[in-house]
């Protein structure tokens, strides 16, 4: 079972847990119009969402999903 991701957790925190994560993250680049992983690596994940207009709950979810995909 995955330690759940949450909203206060950086990029850092969940690329290093979880490495499947990277693919969630570099899908919304050309959404937020920059690499997430390379401007915003030390940011929390709401902070992110925020910042770059995406939705939270639905990032949240796809980073649990990738995070279980890779610990089965």
């Amino acid at each position: 079972m995955t330690k759940p991701i949450t909203p206060d957790m950086t990029l850092l925190d969940v690329v290093h847990q979880y490495r499947a994560t990277e693919a969630v993250f570099r899908a919304r680049d050309e959404q937020a119009g920059e690499c997430l992983l390379c401007k915003a690596l030390f940011e929390t994940v709401a902070d992110v969402a925020a910042r770059y207009g995406l939705d939270l709950d639905t990032l949240l979810a796809d980073l649990d999903a990738a995070a279980s995909k890779e610990t089965r």
